[in-house]
């Protein structure tokens, strides 16, 4: 694993672009592993402006994001589903909706909806590049502390940190949902290359504790220390915090 500091959010968004970017040329039938929240806000601006200029064709790549809220309409304004329309699928043409998957957070049985998601997962093979951020608690995807390494893709509870730090994208701290469909920590591992996001004060308690390279379940993160192509980018703010 590598930490490289790129100074800042838009310095790392454009990197990011850039990869994604190759990987497409490379394999226009590539699967990207694709994350959301605040730390990918200007990476998806970025990586549409790069498609446009080299005028890519996407329509054989296939998209993988690692999670969405239970209970949540895919329509609804703070779904995943919404969050990835908006920053990117709907600012390109050439996505196929056939092509794009996201959990879906209203099955009707959402243990199936894991089951089903990790089954495509291993039908569609190994993403060629996975994109993640990182928790205040060390979590990536909404895998919590705890969660074993084995885990995949399935209905998890949110921890009472998460739901604060989620609340800001709510108008009522009440109307975060408390449990999300994940990908799972051994479905995250499958990539065959990732790379890491973390921006701010608020992570870097988290990065600290990655760079230790001490590996345990109570940093789901640190499961990354076991992938041979793992790159962390990082800010200005948190590098200098590191040393």
């Amino acid at each position: 694993m590598n930490i490289y500091n790129l100074k800042d959010k838009s310095t790392a968004s454009i990197y990011t672009a850039i990869a994604l970017l190759k990987t497409i040329k490379n394999n226009p039938q590539a699967i990207l592993g694709l994350a959301t929240g605040s730390t990918m806000v200007e990476l998806y601006p970025q990586f549409t402006d790069l498609l446009r200029a080299n005028q890519v064709d996407v329509s054989g790549v296939h998209t993988f994001n690692l999670d969405e809220y239970v209970g949540l309409e895919a329509t609804h304004p703070q779904s995943y589903y919404t969050y990835m329309h908006e920053r990117l699928f709907n600012q390109y043409e050439g996505w196929q909706e056939s092509n794009i998957h996201i959990p879906n957070g209203k099955s009707d049985e959402a243990v199936d909806e894991g089951a089903r998601y990790e089954q495509l997962l291993h039908e569609m093979g190994r993403p060629d590049i996975q994109i993640l951020g990182i928790g205040e608690n060390g979590h990536i995807g909404f895998n919590e502390p705890g969660t074993s390494f084995e885990s995949t893709t399935s209905i998890v509870d949110l921890t009472p940190s998460t739901l604060h730090a989620n609340s800001i994208h709510f108008e009522h701290a009440d109307d975060v949902p408390k449990q999300a469909v994940s990908m799972g920590l051994s479905s995250i591992m499958r990539a065959e290359r990732i790379i890491l996001l973390a921006f701010g004060e608020k992570k870097i308690d988290a990065i600290r504790r990655l760079a230790t390279g001490e590996i345990s379940e109570e940093l789901p993160a640190s499961i990354l220390h076991r992938h041979s192509n793992v790159e962390v980018i990082v800010d200005d703010v948190i590098f200098k915090a590191l040393h």
